[in-house]
């Protein structure tokens, strides 16, 4: 009798966990500009449902030779976004960027076009499907490696549409990747970005964020950036950092211990959180805990 009233309580444990995690829906987001549906992974935060407010927005980036669910299954914490998504009251929303899109607008394939697909119609679709703050204050973007790359890209170009941005190990300078071992398969991989010149490094100059610095000048939006120590993006990312202060763009840069690893971005992730949420606090668009 002792034995099944604790498989009971504990059955009580485990249904109320459930019960109260933040939700995780996968949304079909048309794309009009590249005639195909992709998928998204949004969690909502428990309070979401008990809730008629409207809520604040962090996009998530994945990287490349990824896809939208990276961020839900690489993370040595299986909740980690879940967990942040509660915590913080914010929708999270993980969109698909392809293997190798670098979230640009191919000049040469209609089927790559990501920056639109982000900025138009994942935004839209979201906004419309959900009860989201459907305005820059309380929309914000981050990603790792690629997508750290997409998100600063993305909110340099579409101020109108973010109120703060971060990378985690962004690949800044796209060029560097012609630099590796592996520079040949990178060069295949971009071909359907930038087709017969996927080899050549002044069209990767013409889209990095490392060239953006006059246009993230005027912007003004508040950055947090990061990479760790033995990452092979770290000098890049210190040339962006040096730039950045060079021109007296306020900004948050960290270095810290780790590589080009899930357990660095899992680490790095909870203090992106935290600086949006100043933010957003900021901007009076944080849903308060009940």
């Amino acid at each position: 009798m002792k034995n099944f009233k604790i498989l009971v309580f504990a059955l009580i444990l485990c249904l109320s966990s459930v019960s109260y995690a933040a939700r995780v829906d996968t949304l079909q987001v048309p794309s009009v500009a590249m005639s195909k549906t992709y998928k998204a992974a949004v969690v909502l935060p428990n309070s979401y449902a008990k809730s008629k407010t409207a809520f604040p927005v962090m996009y998530l980036l994945h990287g490349a030779y990824g896809h939208f669910s990276d961020w839900l299954k690489n993370t040595p914490n299986k909740k980690l976004v879940q967990n942040l998504s509660d915590q913080y009251n914010i929708i999270i929303v993980m969109p698909e960027g392809e293997t190798f899109s670098f979230y640009l607008d191919s000049p040469v394939n209609s089927g790559s076009q990501f920056e639109t697909f982000i900025t138009q119609e994942v935004i839209q679709k979201v906004d419309k499907t959900y009860r989201t703050i459907s305005n820059r204050n309380g929309r914000v973007i981050t990603g790792l490696s690629m997508g750290g790359h997409g998100a600063l890209y993305l909110s340099t170009k579409h101020p109108d549409l973010f109120c703060a941005a971060g990378s985690m190990s962004g690949a800044v300078d796209m060029s560097t990747m012609l630099n590796r071992e592996s520079s040949a398969q990178v060069v295949k991989l971009m071909q359907p970005v930038f087709g017969d010149k996927s080899d050549n490094s002044e069209m990767y100059a013409q889209y990095a964020v490392l060239g953006m610095l006059d246009k993230i000048k005027a912007n003004k939006l508040p950055l947090i950036i990061d990479c760790g120590v033995d990452d092979f993006l770290i000098e890049p990312n210190r040339e962006l950092h040096r730039r950045l202060v060079y021109n007296k763009v306020d900004h948050d840069y960290t270095e810290r211990p780790g590589a080009h690893t899930w357990d660095y971005w899992e680490n790095s992730l909870p203090f992106h959180v935290l600086f949006f949420n100043k933010i957003l606090l900021k901007n009076q668009q944080v849903v308060k805990k009940s």
